[in-house]
């Protein structure tokens, strides 16, 4: 047989034009087109399919479900006026981004180009009333041969490229509106091209989890119904193969990779051929090609091959076994010979005779007995060598057959030996995780027997250490000697009643601390404080260097002399006791006009009445950093706060001033009690109770 179905038709065991195993099912079974889009999505193209006579599956690889978080998206499109282009990366991406739209407009921008990747997205913006030449819609042109159309992010840039020419991206803001991830290629052709990209999530694509009645038709489908599955998307693939792993037998998933199918891009091909499908149809864009692959990949599905020859062969045969009876051999005239008119015979023979005529008759019975016996003899051996013809060839299809058998069974049994290898190696991979875990539990709890096997003379040191570590932190913040002592003390309690020789050097230690403790100077940290208080209250009214007024400066009057009196305590006259008195009182007069001060420094008599205050505001200032030295026990910072103090209220104040010398004797007296400010540390303890601990 020879015709174009037998062509096509391929015996069990041979491969198809794919490359995988040809089996056939009955012509009755009908041929049934698995889709993988996402739910809602092929209304159309099942249509067209039932129309051809191809049953659908709705199998959906992809759930479009909305984002987490709109906040982006609407933001996004409320300030279209930012942007110089949108590009919407599928249909999905125009029907999620118009919803959020609509609630903003009901109109979209008429200068702002859009531009999407196919035909389908063309068609949603025609739904929402986007499309030329009203607006501007850039888009991959299909060319007139189908293969080599193509809608993909490469074509949308060529496109770009032809409309707003090479150097047209440069400074503009360019929005993409997609699904959550998704390439990047496009985008950075943008940015390359000088634009600036700003990516929005419209939705997000997740793995749906088909139903059980869905998951039987798979079944039955793997079982050698024919069939074919359509993916339209990379991570379709991958879904089908996760799922896959999931609901399916290692034999079924084989099956899987051995049925044909469909993808209208080049690199959903690749990557189906990455994982593991072998019989793969690249059909180009649009549900038109889509249909038309289908409807190729079913018309090849054929009823096998019979392998019995049909009647009209054993007749072929037959009639080619009685035809070779009649091939004349040598010597024997054929039958043919007889059925013509006589020869004709020479004017000189003579006519035969009627004893030679007779014979010749009976040469012409034998002959034809000859001939009939011959005939008989090739058409039964015709017969009989064409049946066995028919058994060897029955035996050869049967062989064929359990061959086929046999290299099935030894698939599944690689197959399962290969998926138990797979769960072997998962099993061995736990199995070392476990054993890690346990390892580090172990030692865990060996580092925690260690902890707990230590003796009581050790957790008494560790205690000690810290009771004398918390009483220096408290000496050296309060200053509180009492407190440190009795820490020392109580140290020294706790490891008299050990035998440990570490805890003998540890006393020794703790000894020593105790009498610098005790032999430290006390200092009255707060009766200081209190003094500069008050030496604070002070300033305000201490007068600066020649501002005191003279107590004889002030006007008064003259008291009234007795003249009477004056000249007879005198012995003198009178005239002469009123002019003694009398130029007596004007020398008084004279002399409180004019007073000679001294003054040392000539700083002071520069400074303006009004500059007084910022004189008497540094000054509490000094004292104030003093006091706060003071408490902080910082016995360099104290001393050089109180000798400014005492040197400013030299140098700008009345020294003359019973204030200003008060002020000078509390500064003097804070000066002199800090001395002792320095407390002294327990280092010797701390020290001792480190080495030990070094030594552990």
């Amino acid at each position: 047989m020879t015709g174009a179905a037998d062509q096509n038709a391929a015996r069990p065991g041979q491969s198809d034009e794919w490359g995988g195993p040809a089996e056939r099912a009955p012509a009755s079974t009908p041929f049934t087109a698995v889709i993988t889009r996402p739910s809602g999505q092929s209304e159309a193209l099942v249509a067209r399919l039932a129309a051809c006579g191809i049953r659908t599956l709705d199998f959906p690889l992809i759930s479009i479900e909305p984002v987490r978080d709109p906040a982006p998206l609407v933001a996004a499109l409320g300030a279209l006026d930012r942007y110089a282009l949108v590009v919407f990366v599928s249909p999905n991406a125009v029907d999620r981004a118009f919803a959020a739209y609509a609630p903003i407009s009901s109109i979209w921008p008429y200068a702002l180009p859009v531009a999407v990747v196919g035909p389908a997205s063309v068609a949603a913006l025609a739904r929402y009333g986007v499309a030329a030449p009203a607006y501007r819609v850039v888009s991959p042109a299909g060319g007139a041969d189908e293969e080599a159309a193509r809608f993909d992010s490469e074509a949308l840039y060529t496109a770009l490229e032809a409309h707003f020419g090479a150097d047209g991206f440069a400074g503009k803001r360019v929005l993409i509106v997609r699904g959550d991830g998704g390439r990047e290629w496009l985008a950075d052709r943008l940015r390359e091209a000088g634009a600036e990209v700003e990516h929005v999530a419209a939705y997000r694509r997740v793995v749906p989890e088909p139903p059980m009645a869905a998951w039987t038709q798979v079944h039955a489908l793997l079982a050698g119904a024919p069939h074919a599955w359509l993916v339209t998307s990379s991570e379709g693939v991958r879904n089908l193969a996760e799922l896959a792993r999931e609901h399916l037998t290692a034999g079924e998933i084989a099956e899987l990779h051995h049925s044909p199918l469909v993808t209208p891009h080049p690199r959903i091909a690749e990557t189906a051929r990455g994982m593991g499908f072998d019989r793969i149809t690249l059909s180009g864009a649009g549900d038109e090609r889509i249909v038309e692959a289908l409807e190729r990949l079913a018309s090849s599905v054929v009823q096998p091959v019979q392998n019995n020859p049909a009647p009209g062969s054993t007749q072929s045969r037959m009639t080619d076994s009685n035809n070779s009876g009649n091939v004349a051999q040598p010597g024997v005239p054929s039958a043919g010979a007889t059925s013509g008119t006589s020869p004709v015979r020479p004017a000189w023979a003579a006519a035969p005779s009627a004893q030679t005529s007779g014979k010749r008759g009976a040469g012409s019975a034998l002959l034809w007995l000859v001939v009939a016996l011959v005939a008989g003899g090739a058409g039964a051996g015709g017969f009989v060598l064409n049946r066995k013809l028919d058994r060897v060839d029955h035996q050869l299809v049967q062989h064929q057959l359990a061959a086929d058998q046999q290299m099935a069974a030894l698939r599944a049994r690689a197959d399962q030996a290969a998926a138990g290898a797979q769960q072997i190696d998962r099993q061995i991979a736990q199995l070392e995780g476990k054993i890690a875990d346990a390892q580090t539990a172990q030692q865990a709890l060996t580092q925690q027997y260690a902890d707990l096997a230590k003796n009581h003379d050790e957790w008494t040191l560790a205690e000690v250490g810290q009771m004398l570590s918390s009483a220096s932190e408290q000496l050296q913040l309060t200053g509180n000697t009492q407190l440190a002592l009795f820490a020392l003390r109580s140290a020294d309690t706790r490891l008299a009643a050990t035998a440990s020789p570490q805890a003998l050097v540890v006393r020794k230690a703790i000894a020593h601390d105790i009498e610098k403790l005790q032999a430290a100077p006390s200092t009255d940290l707060t009766g200081l404080a209190i003094k500069l208080d008050t030496a604070l209250g002070e300033v305000d009214s201490l007068p600066l260097a020649g501002e005191e007024i003279v107590a004889r400066t002030k006007p008064q009057a003259g008291a009234h002399a007795d003249i009477e009196k004056i000249a007879a305590e005198n012995h003198e006259p009178r005239w002469k006791a009123w002019l003694n008195t009398f130029f007596a009182g004007i020398g008084h007069q004279i002399t409180s006009l004019v007073q000679v001060r001294r003054v040392d420094n000539a700083d002071a008599m520069l400074i303006a009445p009004e500059e007084g205050y910022f004189v008497r505001e540094n000054l509490k200032m000094r004292l104030v950093s003093a006091r706060l030295s003071l408490l902080s026990r910082n016995q360099d910072a104290l001393k050089s706060d109180l000798a400014a103090a005492d040197a400013a209220l030299a140098r700008y104040f009345d020294s003359a001033s019973k204030d200003t010398r008060a002020v000078r004797d509390l500064v003097q007296q804070v000066k002199d009690g800090s001395k002792a400010v320095v407390l002294p540390n327990l280092d010797a303890s701390l020290q001792a109770i480190q080495q030990y601990k070094s030594r552990g």
